[in-house]
């Protein structure tokens, strides 16, 4: 059965970190439908002046961040010491686990183009020993077929295998199209699945999906992506539904609010932090 479209969220325009102006798609009111995606922001900018102040450093508990720039580039520095950047085309991927606290700066650059994933952890993971890896270019394999390629970012396409992480599957594609277009995917029904038009125009189903466009499917072993306009770039995520209970105040996601007034109580007692920092190579 080919998926269809189950729900769409546009995004829209705000400012988040120390003054970055971005694109926020997901958050916590789309948990349930787009689970275990629970953020997506989206950058795209030709004026420096709207994100080069950057992330400040800020704690995470609970999820895993995962960074993506097409165009630009992006650094990491964490408490423990780790200052690592990445540029055109490459992956941040860090599992804050039992808590971390990072921040990024975004220098100036011809064009800021990409998305910042938040993935949930399931409940038995949500204190695992945090890590840091980035994926470089060289790392992602690029996929041609009929009428454009894959860059396969994270997981698997078909034969070809990509990074992956250590808790939730996910396979994670960017998928470049061409004018007059069309791919299909095939995944199982139980999978959750959604895609980001990160750049143009496309449509599931016959149904029309604009640019910067957050689309859950429905259940299905299939899936067809058309491109009728111009060249499109379409990401692709495909993972496990966890279907448990989320508590979310600001960078900190747990599954209760005792939880969270503790990992908030950890953070004025300075004991957030509970192990060491793995760098992963």
């Amino acid at each position: 059965m080919e998926r269809k479209v189950k729900k769409m969220v546009k995004g829209f325009r705000t400012v988040d970190g120390a003054g970055v102006s971005l694109v926020r798609v997901l958050g916590n009111e789309t948990t349930e439908e787009f689970d275990p995606i629970l953020m997506l922001d989206s950058f795209d900018s030709v004026n420096p002046e709207e994100y080069i102040a950057g992330f400040p450093l800020h704690p995470h508990r609970g999820i895993e961040t995962i960074s993506y720039l097409y165009k630009g580039k992006m650094v990491h520095r964490d408490t423990i010491g780790n200052n690592e950047a990445i540029g055109d085309g490459e992956v941040q991927w860090m599992n804050a686990g039992s808590g971390i606290e990072h921040e990024e700066r975004v220098p100036a650059a011809e064009r800021l183009l990409g998305v910042q994933l938040w993935l949930n952890l399931p409940k038995d993971e949500k204190m695992s020993k945090p890590t840091y890896r980035s994926v470089r270019r060289d790392e992602i394999k690029e996929i041609e077929y009929e009428s454009g390629k894959i860059r396969l970012l994270a997981g698997t396409y078909k034969e070809h295998e990509g990074f992956k992480g250590d808790h939730l599957p996910l396979d994670y594609y960017d998928i470049h199209m061409n004018k007059g277009s069309s791919i299909t995917l095939e995944m199982n029904p139980e999978d959750s699945v959604m895609i980001f038009t990160l750049l143009g125009e496309v449509s599931v189903g016959g149904q029309k999906i604009g640019e910067k466009t957050a689309v859950k499917l429905t259940e299905g072993d299939s899936l067809t992506i058309t491109n009728e306009g111009e060249f499109a770039q379409v990401l692709y995520m495909k993972s496990k539904k966890l279907g448990e209970p989320i508590a979310w105040a600001g960078p900190i996601v747990m599954n209760t609010r005792e939880e969270l007034m503790q990992a908030f109580s950890d953070l004025r007692r300075g004991t957030f932090i509970k192990e060491e920092l793995e760098i992963k190579k």
